[in-house]
């Protein structure tokens, strides 16, 4: 008669439910999250770039090539770094658009006579093909949400990059 009152006895079950079932909620949650800023933080890194290499490519040619020799000297390199890295160029210790971004991680290459560029229009007084610029970012660590707790950890690396052509607008 006791074990009958045992088995349909319910009390407790709801609560032994949500006991199995929060880890799983839980891990749910922070993972969307996590998913979330992963996404978002490539995003920034993408439009970073790509801001670098408009600016880049607004630049004089005579600043970036000598014809097909390159001529960029270091500062212009640092500015079109500072701001790839930081969207600014008014001050160098300005945060970065991803956290923990340095300089080493950013690569600017130009491409003077470039093969698939044209050599018309603004280019004829070059008397070559028009320059690309080229602004990377690699191996930049992903600053994970939830640091050691995240779902990613923080040797995961973003990398972007995007080619311009100079027109020197």
């Amino acid at each position: 008669m006791i074990r009958n009152r045992f088995h349909t006895d319910q009390r407790g079950t709801a609560a032994t439910e949500m006991a199995l079932l929060v880890p799983l909620l839980v891990l749910l949650l922070f993972g969307g999250f996590e998913a979330g800023h992963f996404i978002w933080t490539q995003h920034k890194l993408v439009e970073a770039v790509r801001d670098g290499a408009r600016f880049a490519g607004r630049l004089n040619i005579n600043q970036l090539c000598d014809g097909s020799t390159m001529v960029m000297t270091s500062a212009t390199e640092d500015s079109i770094k500072l701001i790839t890295r930081t969207g600014q160029l008014a001050s160098t210790t300005a945060q970065p658009k991803v956290a923990g971004w340095s300089d080493a991680e950013v690569a600017v290459t130009v491409q003077c006579n470039a093969a698939e560029f044209v050599d018309t229009g603004i280019y004829t007084e070059l008397g070559s093909n028009g320059p690309i610029v080229r602004v990377s970012a690699e191996d930049v660590p992903y600053p994970s949400l939830f640091h050691s707790l995240g779902i990613i950890d923080t040797t995961f690396a973003l990398s972007a990059s995007s080619n311009a052509p100079v027109i020197g607008l």
